[in-house]
């Protein structure tokens, strides 16, 4: 029997060619008029997980070429 992706994990991460695990800031949905500039610049870049979970994360994208 084949590994599954986990598919909320898939939607909400990526990983790069090199191996990190990105994923989106929180906090961008709704509310964002009352943020200053400098809020709402940094809300537009991609964080990187912390390393203790990255093993795990790709545990579970079993087939994610990274």
């Amino acid at each position: 029997m084949a590994m599954k992706t986990h598919k909320a994990t898939a939607k909400r991460v990526r990983i790069t060619r090199t191996g990190k695990v990105l994923k989106r800031k929180a906090g961008q949905d709704h509310f964002n008029s009352r943020e200053s500039g400098n809020v709402t610049r940094n809300k537009r870049t991609d964080l990187q997980m912390p390393k203790t979970l990255q093993k795990t994360i790709k545990s579970l994208l079993p087939y994610h070429k990274a």
